[in-house]
C-alpha cells in the first residue's frame, strides 16, 4: 500500500497518442494475459464508438511510469443513457499497493458527478480471484456468465459431420463467403446488416439488444482489422441469407476467433448452425490454423450444445457483475 495514494498517483486523461494506446495494450494483455489486445483492435473500437455512447478513460502514472488504466463507457450492444460499464486494470506489479482502489473511486466519483447513472457492470474471469474480491467487495453483484471454448484443430475431424452439410444442401441452402456475398447483389451490405441485427438481437446479453445504424455497422464490422472475409461464412436461401458462422483473425497467427454462429429466426431447426459450424472448422482445420475459440453464455444451451459434440473445451469463465447505484 503507498503511504499517500492520492499524492502518489496521478490519474490523468487518456490523451489518444500512440504511446497511450500502446501503454493501454500493454496493461489489458499483462491484467488478461490470454487475451492479446492491439493497439490497432483498441484504436478501431474507439473511433467506431458512436456519438451517443460516453466513454471516458484515464491512466494513472506513479512517478512518471503508467501502471493502470480506468475508463467507464456505454455498451453500444445494450445502451442505456444512464448505464455503464467499469473498468480497472493494474499492472501486475503494481496490484496490492491500493492503486485499484483509488482509480476506482476516482472513475466513479467523475461518473457519479457526470451521469448521475443507475447501474454500472464490470467483467473478470472467474479465476481471477483477486478482481472477483474487488468487485464484491464493493457491492457487485454476479448477473451471468460467459464460457470462452477453444477446439483444436489438429485433433478435430470433420468427417462425422459430412451428413449435417449434405442435409442443408438438399433443402436447397449454399453456403458462400463474405467476399463472394459482397459481390453478389447491389444491396449486399444492407442485407447483410439486416440478417446481421436480426441473429446478434437473439444472443443471450444481460439487457436488451440495442441495434447500431447502418454506417456504424459498416465501419465497425466491415472496417475490423481482424476481419477474415474467406472466414466469414453464410448460408444462403437463393438470396436471402438465412444464419453464419464467422470466423476472424486473431494476435496469434494460428488461431481464429469465433464471431458469431446463429440462424434467423424463421430458418431455425434446420440443421444450419451445425452445418455453417463444421464448414468454418474444416476450412479452418485446412487452412493450417491450430486453434478456434468462441464464447457463449452458460445459458445459452443450443450452442454449448453444438461446441460441446464438436470437440470444444471449455475455459474458466467469465463473469459479468452488476451494481445498482441509482
Amino acid at each position: 500500500m503507498l503511504s499517500n495514494i492520492a499524492e502518489a498517483v496521478r490519474l490523468r486523461p487518456f490523451a489518444g497518442s500512440a504511446a497511450d494506446y500502446a501503454a493501454l495494450a500493454a496493461i489489458a494483455n499483462a491484467a488478461f494475459p490470454d487475451n492479446h489486445e492491439t493497439v490497432d483492435e483498441i484504436r478501431h473500437w474507439d473511433t467506431t464508438r458512436p456519438a451517443h455512447c460516453v466513454q471516458m478513460r484515464w491512466l494513472a502514472e506513479v512517478d512518471g511510469t503508467i501502471v493502470a488504466a480506468a475508463e467507464y463507457f456505454h455498451a453500444t450492444w445494450m445502451y442505456h443513457p444512464r448505464k455503464f460499464f467499469v473498468s480497472v486494470a493494474v499492472l501486475p506489479a503494481w496490484q496490492g499497493r491500493g492503486i485499484g482502489s483509488y482509480c476506482y473511486n476516482e472513475l466513479m466519483r467523475d461518473l457519479t458527478v457526470q451521469y448521475q447513472p443507475l447501474e454500472v457492470r464490470a467483467n473478470c474471469r472467474e479465476d481471477q480471484t483477486r478482481s472477483v474480491r474487488f468487485l464484491t467487495d464493493r457491492g457487485f453483484r454476479e448477473e451471468m456468465r460467459t464460457w470462452e471454448s477453444r477446439l483444436d484443430l489438429r485433433t478435430f475431424d470433420p468427417t462425422p459431420y459430412a451428413d449435417a452439410l449434405a442435409r442443408v444442401r438438399e433443402q436447397g441452402f449454399t453456403i458462400c463467403t463474405l467476399s463472394e456475398w459482397l459481390h453478389r447483389l447491389p444491396d449486399a451490405r444492407q442485407q447483410l446488416y439486416e440478417a446481421m441485427i436480426e441473429m446478434r438481437a437473439d444472443v443471450p446479453q444481460a439487457e436488451p439488444f440495442t441495434p447500431v445504424d447502418f454506417t456504424t455497422w459498416e465501419q465497425s464490422v466491415l472496417g475490423n482489422p481482424h476481419l477474415y472475409p474467406e472466414g466469414y461464412f453464410l448460408a444462403l436461401d437463393g438470396d436471402e441469407i438465412a444464419a453464419t458462422s464467422q470466423l476472424w483473425t486473431y494476435a496469434e497467427p494460428d488461431v481464429l476467433m469465433t464471431g458469431i454462429t446463429a440462424t434467423r429466426r424463421r430458418y431455425r431447426r434446420r440443421g444450419l448452425a451445425l452445418a455453417l459450424k463444421v464448414h468454418a472448422l474444416a476450412f479452418a482445420k485446412a487452412a493450417g490454423y491450430r486453434e478456434v475459440r468462441t464464447y457463449n453464455a452458460t445459458t445459452n444451451r443450443a450452442m454449448l450444445s453444438i461446441n460441446e459434440a464438436l470437440g470444444f473445451v471449455k475455459q474458466p469463465a467469465w463473469i459479468e457483475f452488476v451494481k445498482d447505484v441509482g
